[in-house]
Order: C-alpha cells, then sequence, then structure tokens
C-alpha cells in the first residue's frame, strides 16, 4: 500500500461510513521512546499506552525530524490500534501511530488540542 503525501493530491476513493468504522484510532501516552538505529530510515521506538483496556502497544515512527525520545515521553498521539503486528527490522510494530507531512515532507503527530483519556476512540 502507497500512500500520497503530497496535499495536492485528489481526495481518494469515497468510502462508507461503515468503512471508515472498521479502522479503530485510539489516542494513548507515549510512556517510552528510543532512537531506532537499525531501520532502515530514521525512526524512534515508541511504547504508547492506551489505558487499561488496550494497554501499551509498540510503534516504530519515523519522526526523528521533528522530535527526539526525550520530548516524546508524556506526549499523547491518535493511532491505528487494530492493524496486524508488522516487522520493522528486529522490531515488531503494533499499531500505527499517525501524523500529517509538513512542506518538507517530514512527519508532524497528530495529536487531541487538550489531554484526554487514554484509549478513547476517534469519532
Amino acid at each position: 500500500m502507497h500512500l500520497n503525501h503530497d496535499p495536492a493530491a485528489p481526495i481518494a476513493e469515497t468510502i462508507g461510513f461503515d468503512q471508515f468504522l472498521a479502522v479503530d484510532i485510539r489516542v494513548g501516552t507515549i510512556t517510552e521512546a528510543a532512537p531506532y538505529p537499525e531501520a532502515r530510515k530514521p525512526s524512534i521506538k515508541l511504547v504508547i499506552d492506551f489505558g487499561p483496556v488496550i494497554g501499551r502497544k509498540r510503534s516504530s515512527a519515523q519522526i526523528t525530524a521533528h522530535y527526539t525520545p526525550e520530548s516524546l515521553v508524556g506526549r499523547q498521539v491518535a493511532a491505528v490500534v487494530n492493524f496486524p503486528p508488522r516487522q520493522i527490522g528486529k522490531f515488531v510494530s503494533e499499531v500505527l501511530t499517525l501524523g500529517f507531512p509538513d512542506e518538507t515532507g517530514e512527519v508532524v503527530l497528530l495529536a487531541p488540542a487538550q489531554k484526554v483519556p487514554d484509549g478513547g476512540r476517534l469519532f
């Protein structure tokens, strides 16, 4: 699957509301962050706490342009929690951390404007 990050790209194909509901996007707090120098592209390994029901999940994110591991701990982020785990080198990424491209294509994390309970689902 290739995602087009170009802001001038046309709108994706129309989907039904049920298809949107199938994607489970939740908010969580980053509890651990560490460099991942073994990755092909510069990345940071994250542990994100999604609350008592989902628990802690791991993610690898290509976010080194705007973030350091130290700046991420305690930050809330949004992630897709119902994709199958993905092997990224020696690391298994369990969730897809979400962001938007800046003007140069680097990732800016998606986060709520104010603190919300971990595990809350996007609607």
